[in-house]
Order: C-alpha cells, then structure tokens, then sequence
C-alpha cells in the first residue's frame, strides 16, 4: 500500500472506531467524558512507561485502562457527593493531566513523548513506523492496533448490545430487569480507554475528541434506531479522516487538524439538512403549525 493509502486507512480507522464507542457517549450525556479520558490518559501512558520502561503496545493499553477507570471512578464519586457532573469532569480531568504533565517532564523527558505530540499527534508519520515479523514489514504499527481494538469493541458491543442499549436508554430499567449497570458502565470507559490510546500516539488528542463526539453527534440527528445510528457514526467518522486528508493536501496544513474540521463541516450540515431534526425541516414544520392553526 502507498504512503498515502496508510495514511488514509489509519485516519479511517480512528473515525470508525472513535465513532461507535461515542454513540454510547452522546446517548448517555457523556460526552465531555469522552475529552477528559483522552487527556488523562497521558498520565496512564507515562506511568506506564515508567513502570515497565517500555513504549510496546501492551503496558501502554493496560496503563490507560487503569487511569481511565479511575476517571471515570472518580467522575462518579464526585457526582455522587454532589458536584455537578460537568464541575467533576473538569476537576479530574485537569488534576490527572496535570500529574500526567508532570511525571512527563521529571521522568520521561528523554523519550519521545511530549504534551505537543500528545495534544496533536502527527499522522503523516505513522507509515515509518511498522511491524516487522520474520524481518518482513507487515505495516505500519498503529493500523494492526487500531484493528485490534476495532474488532475488540464490535465483539463487546456484539456481545452485550442488549445491555449497552438499555442502559443508555433507561438506566433505571436495567437495573429492574437485573442489568448490572455499573459494571456496564465500566466496560464502556475500558472500550473508551483503550480506544482513546490506540488513536492517541498517532493522531492526538484533539482528532481523537473529534471523532469520538462528532460523528456520534451527527448520526444521533440523522437517525432513531441505535444500530443505525452506530453504522452511520462509523461511516461519517471515515468519511471526515478522507475529506480531511485531501483538504489538508489541498492547503498544506495539518492533516489531523483539518480531519476534525472535516468532521464538524459534516456535522453543520446535518445541523442543517437533517430531514427530521435539521433547521430547516424545523422551519418548515413549524411554518406548518403556524399555517393551520
């Protein structure tokens, strides 16, 4: 495959991905959850490091795994004493990313992690960093991650779709029908964290919040039907990373940034021209009352 082609596949990969684990988000009213995990994972990513003195794949997930159950944890708890949910997210996500900031800078300065790389990432490196097996290139090494944690969140959305629905739905249901909605919940930030930092190291930060709100958001106004909500989601997240990548060509900026300006371009004109819930299906329904009443 071309240079080009991964680069496209890996931008694809992260939209589809990012997009139907943010469905559940949207439906849930979680979304800025979804902006503190993919920072407070820095703080898992380096402790990580510092335990294992390791960049492999594997420390990397379960040291994200771990901060973004604490995130998620502490979000509740906070929520639970009652601080606003948004004044929760806000105090966990800046405390943990700060220690993440940090323990970077006193322990890890010399490798190659950075704030910078983290908030923004730089895709167009990825094809340089492959998988080699047997002394044969396979790929680069953030397209065989990002499949892996794509297939490991369909199977645990094929698996437990029953549950994820009704618990995003009605959560007070689920817990009548004999749903156990917190460990649910904690499945959902596992997929959320390990997601977050499979997209993190090659896109950053700022693409993965993007991918993981927008495309959701978009779908949620296009459709009524979750399963048809998550292929939509899927489908406007890949279509954002290749629109991105051509319009960052065409101008000559960064392609992660314009990948996320592709996808809320997208996201405006379904705000637009969603046939139910756009601005101007709403204008004309309501020009309608007004015309018969």
């Amino acid at each position: 495959m071309s240079y080009e082609g991964w680069i496209l596949l890996t931008g694809a990969l992260v939209g589809i991905t990012c997009g139907i684990v943010g469905c559940f988000l949207i439906l849930r009213k979680m979304a800025m959850l979804a902006d503190a995990i993919s920072h407070t994972v820095l703080l898992g990513i380096v402790g990580a490091f510092l335990v294992s003195h390791s960049m492999a794949g594997v420390p990397m997930f379960i040291g994200a795994i771990i901060v973004g159950l604490l995130t998620a944890f502490f979000v509740q708890l906070l929520d639970s004493l009652r601080v606003q949910s948004d004044a929760a997210i806000g105090v966990v996500f800046t405390s943990l990313f700060a220690l993440g900031v940090i323990l970077l800078s006193l322990f890890a300065s010399r490798v190659h992690l950075d704030v910078d790389h983290a908030l923004m990432g730089e895709i167009a490196f990825v094809p340089w960093d492959t998988l080699e097996i047997f002394g044969k290139e396979m790929g680069p090494k953030a397209v065989w991650m990002l499949g892996f944690v794509l297939l490991a969140d369909l199977a645990i959305i094929l698996l437990f779709y029953k549950e994820l629905k009704i618990t995003s739905f009605d959560p007070q249901m689920a817990a009548a029908l004999g749903i156990p909605v917190l460990l649910i919940h904690y499945l959902l930030m596992g997929m959320l964290s390990i997601t977050t930092v499979a997209s993190f190291d090659s896109v950053g930060a700022i693409l993965v919040v993007a991918m993981l709100i927008v495309p959701g958001a978009a779908a949620y106004l296009l459709t009524d039907r979750l399963s048809v909500m998550l292929v939509l989601s899927a489908a406007i997240g890949a279509l954002s990373a290749v629109f991105g990548y051509y319009l960052a060509v065409w101008f000559n900026v960064s392609i992660s940034g314009m990948m996320a300006a592709a996808a809320g371009g997208i996201f405006a004109a379904v705000f637009i021209f969603s046939p139910k819930h756009g601005l101007i299906a709403k204008w004309a329904a309501n020009r309608k009352i007004s015309r018969y009443s």
